[in-house]
């Protein structure tokens, strides 16, 4: 989704690098996250084409001058994928200045500057490309619901699920140790699912109204600078 204005400029005081999508739109017709694309793409008819070209468009040029965004990615996890090559192109050329992620989580071709592996709950590295960055887009999913926090009482999920604060924050060690090991074989980022819970998903390092930090603060740092560090190296 775009957010609005005043997120991105908080982004841009506190640091956070953000990576941009366009919001998913139209179908997903084939979905190969573990191989490069081998299919056919979605046809789309010349309107729903326009249509996607003018909104990327106009959401670039609405965020341009925010400096948190350094990567635009044009498709995520399929939805809606139609000619690759023929956007990534069109992105590189419209803004040279960043990053271009052709295709988050499957349906990958070798184009734009990162190959995007997306693994629930623990990483894993399936693919590598020596040509471009190869990075884990989305893992984790550590659920930990938290009574009188939560946007729904009854119908909550996690891609897996805990009880308490130490059991979530012992998961997260686990798989930072992991990814920690994996960035020494070829991985250049990873992104963690997700700050704060979000509805009905209550995999936040945060509840859904930011009133409590579910994990040991201290201790995921530490773990998240081991794998900086592992990744530097």
């Amino acid at each position: 989704k775009v957010e609005p204005a005043r997120w991105y400029t908080h982004c841009d005081r506190l640091g956070i690098l953000v990576w941009q999508d366009m919001p998913n739109g139209d179908a997903q017709p084939i979905w190969q996250n573990r191989k490069y694309f081998t299919g056919t793409e979605l046809e789309r008819s010349a309107e729903s084409e326009a249509i996607f070209l003018k909104e990327w468009k106009e959401i670039m040029d609405n965020l341009y001058s925010y400096p948190s965004i350094v990567c635009w990615v044009p498709f995520n996890e399929g939805w809606g994928q139609f000619k690759t090559k023929e956007i990534v192109e069109w992105n590189v050329a419209y803004d040279p200045s960043r990053l271009i992620n052709p295709a988050s989580g499957g349906n990958h071709f070798q184009v734009g500057d990162m190959l995007d592996l997306h693994n629930y709950p623990g990483p894993e590295m399936y693919l590598y490309d020596a040509q471009r960055a190869t990075v884990l887009g989305e893992y984790g999913g550590i659920g930990l619901p938290l009574t009188d926090h939560l946007w729904e009482t009854d119908r909550n999920w996690g891609y897996i699920q805990f009880k308490t604060s130490k059991e979530v924050t012992d998961k997260y060690l686990e798989y930072a140790n992991e990814l920690a090991e994996m960035a020494k074989s070829g991985f250049s980022a990873a992104v963690y699912t997700q700050t704060t819970d979000v509805e009905g998903e209550v995999n936040g390092l945060m509840t859904y109204d930011r009133k409590v930090i579910k994990l040991d603060e201290k201790s995921v740092r530490k773990a998240n600078l081991e794998v900086i560090n592992a990744i530097q190296e």
